[in-house]
């Protein structure tokens, strides 16, 4: 195995650990959450699973979406639906349950930048976008509207269906919309992996793009 590929398998499996950590931290933080978890959170607070087990759940649902939309898959891809889930609640299991406003804060902050530092990571390692991503790229295509105007209809829907649910919605959520951005830009430089020019199987979205697990 090629120093390349071992290093883009462990940023991939790196990211995707982390991405389940630092949703896990904002789930800990009572703040607000990302659009997805949101809906997650909603969803478990109805059923009684835990947020995790949900997250894996709408991920492959999300994946089987992909079918008409004939989107191709990677390794990443697959392993997002599980890998994510199980980090973040194997996190939850971990982290107890924060106290006061400057310890929920100072969480929150951490689960923000720790998300956009997954993203540089499991972006980087090109192998495949994540479910939710390669919906929002197979809904562009399809139907020819922006990626601006595909991304912001999914997340409005998912945060209101998780809301309305009982999803946490806060100044978290609104951070988050404004951070995750920037930060995943600059930890895409950080951890982007020279000398590897041959795209890999199943991405279809760009390197630029944002994950959106």
């Amino acid at each position: 195995m090629s120093k390349i590929l071992t290093r883009r398998l462990v940023q991939l499996y790196a990211g995707l650990a982390l991405y389940g950590a630092s949703s896990a931290l904002l789930v800990v933080a009572g703040l607000g959450l990302e659009p997805w978890g949101v809906l997650h959170q909603g969803l478990a607070e109805r059923t009684g699973i835990s947020i995790g087990v949900v997250s894996i759940i709408i991920g492959a649902i999300v994946l089987l979406l992909w079918i008409p939309l004939r989107q191709r898959p990677g390794l990443g891809t697959v392993s997002n639906v599980f890998a994510v889930g199980i980090a973040m609640d194997g996190t939850l299991a971990l982290v107890p349950e924060m106290h006061g406003p400057v310890a929920r804060a100072g969480v929150m902050v951490a689960g923000i930048v720790l998300n956009g530092m997954a993203t540089g990571l499991y972006i980087s390692a090109r192998f495949g976008p994540g479910p939710r991503d390669g919906l929002m790229t197979g809904l562009h295509r399809r139907t020819g509207r922006s990626i601006r105007l595909v991304r912001t209809a999914i997340e409005i829907a998912v945060v209101v269906t998780g809301f309305l649910l009982g999803g946490s919605l806060g100044v978290g959520t609104v951070l988050y919309a404004l951070a995750i951005g920037p930060l995943a830009q600059v930890f895409l430089r950080v951890f982007a992996i020279p000398g590897d020019g041959a795209p890999s199987a199943g991405t279809s979205a760009p390197r630029r793009s944002i994950l959106r697990r």
